[in-house]
């Protein structure tokens, strides 16, 4: 999502043709003089109002309104894109939970890719990343339910539960014949959104999301490492699928001179809303490395392609995801809330990532990894009844009401989960290819930079 603030926006249910007005989305006063169709949206919400009053006349089962009005709100949204969603109250409030970094689940962002349900990235630390499930991984079935009719929220309220409850993922991954089977037990995922350290006099910093506090958290790795005097600096983005617009500017404009274009966004009218860097204590001109893959989206992207269109780093590993388009959070008055994509975004350049992605200066793709063996908690195991689904996609870590987020949200297959340096452990170059690579550009940065001309 990815729009500026907005004021809260409201809905009040007036009457039976009002709610069923607001509910397909017209908005009454200017709003009917906007859209010119006021007589033909009449006569359809006069056939949407016959058919609720036969369902609730004549189904064999006894049916709540409630249920068959946000039954019919989803309907409508899934007609839409994949990000676009209602979420109930409870929903609504777990999500403006998950911005702060913390929440309850085993650790998955969800997508659409190939209109199916898929991994955009395990998060560190959590059960999904423990049990080996990859960006890039099918979701075909939570539990015995088959997630092909699943809305994105309704997949993600599957999968969360109380600490402790087991919950059951059937994956299709790609190099695989048969479905996967894991038994996750769920657990309270906190999210530190930013590590650091010092690898051969180089600056590497893991960003896992994009929160309100990864801008500043960032700003004190930095700061960290000109006091240690690093010959560079190694940004890592792989498997971080998005999170807040504004802290994907704020950690863009750590890296840019003051007044770049970090991103702009399309509305339908054509409207284009800009975001410029200000003023920060940057790394200077000390080269800079970006590492992506298919688990980087919608706010890595647009770090990555606004550091590339300016020439100010050079990005390594795998073509990124490719989620472009911009989700305005809004509230309404049940306290209920809609996610609804209201433009696109474009790099400075005016790329377009939405389906395409950001291309990596350098390619260096990861050996793909055996399957994981059975073990309960952690690995899969065959099951061959598994068939294939589909599902929707949105945002997975949505901002509160009124702020932009920019969804975490869909890619293809990479390896093993790119390693990090958590609490307590070490980066291992060994096993790292990317980070391997990164390295030696940077040192031999520093080799070419020193040559003098005979």
């Amino acid at each position: 999502m990815m729009m500026e603030q907005q004021p809260r926006r409201k809905s009040w249910v007036v009457g039976p043709m009002i709610a069923l007005a607001l509910l397909c989305g017209v908005v009454l006063g200017k709003g009917w003089e906007r859209t010119g169709h006021a007589g033909e949206t009449y006569e359809e919400l006069k056939t949407f109002s016959e058919v609720l009053n036969q369902v609730q006349k004549h189904y064999v089962d006894e049916t709540k309104p409630k249920d068959l009005i946000q039954g019919a709100i989803r309907g409508m949204l899934a007609t839409l894109d994949p990000h676009s969603a209602y979420m109930t109250p409870e929903m609504y409030k777990e999500m403006q939970v998950e911005t702060r970094g913390e929440f309850g689940g085993v650790g998955i962002q969800i997508g659409v890719k190939e209109n199916r349900l898929a991994v955009i990235a395990p998060i560190e630390g959590t059960p999904a990343y423990r049990a080996g499930i990859k960006a890039g991984d099918f979701i075909v079935k939570v539990n015995d339910e088959t997630t092909k009719d699943l809305t994105l929220m309704d997949a993600v309220q599957k999968m969360r539960g109380p600490k402790g409850s087991k919950v059951n993922l059937t994956i299709q991954r790609e190099g695989t014949t048969d479905p996967l089977l894991f038994t996750l037990v769920r657990d309270t995922i906190k999210i530190e959104s930013v590590k650091s350290k010092v690898i051969d006099n180089l600056g590497y910093v893991r960003l896992t999301q994009f929160q309100e506090a990864t801008g500043r958290d960032l700003a004190k790795a930095i700061k960290q490492f000109k006091e240690q005097k690093v010959q560079g600096a190694i940004l890592d983005l792989r498997n971080n699928p998005g999170g807040l617009l504004t802290a994907a500017v704020d950690v863009s404009e750590q890296f840019l001179p003051n007044g770049k274009m970090v991103v702009y966004t399309k509305s339908r009218e054509g409207k284009k809303d800009e975001w410029l860097s200000k003023s920060k204590d940057q790394l200077e001109d000390l080269p800079v490395i970006i590492l992506v893959n298919e688990g980087s989206a919608s706010a890595s992207e647009i770090v990555a392609g606004a550091l590339q269109d300016w020439g100010r780093a050079v990005i390594v590993g795998t073509t990124s995801f490719g989620k472009g388009s911009v989700q305005t959070i809004l509230s309404l008055g049940d306290g209920s809330g809609l996610r609804l994509t209201t433009a696109k975004y474009y790099t400075p350049k005016g790329r377009s990532i939405q389906s395409t992605g950001i291309t990596p200066d350098i390619v260096v793709k990861l050996p793909t990894s055996a399957a994981p063996k059975s073990a309960e908690g952690s690995h899969g195991e065959k099951d061959a009844d598994s068939k294939g689904g589909k599902p929707s996609t949105g945002k997975e870590a949505t901002p509160p009401a009124g702020k932009p987020s920019d969804e975490a949200t869909p890619k293809s297959g990479t390896i093993p989960p790119a390693p990090s340096p958590e609490a307590g452990g070490d980066i291992s170059l060994e096993q790292d290819i990317q980070l391997q690579k990164a390295v030696e550009l940077l040192k031999s940065w520093k080799i070419f930079k020193e040559l003098k001309p005979v």
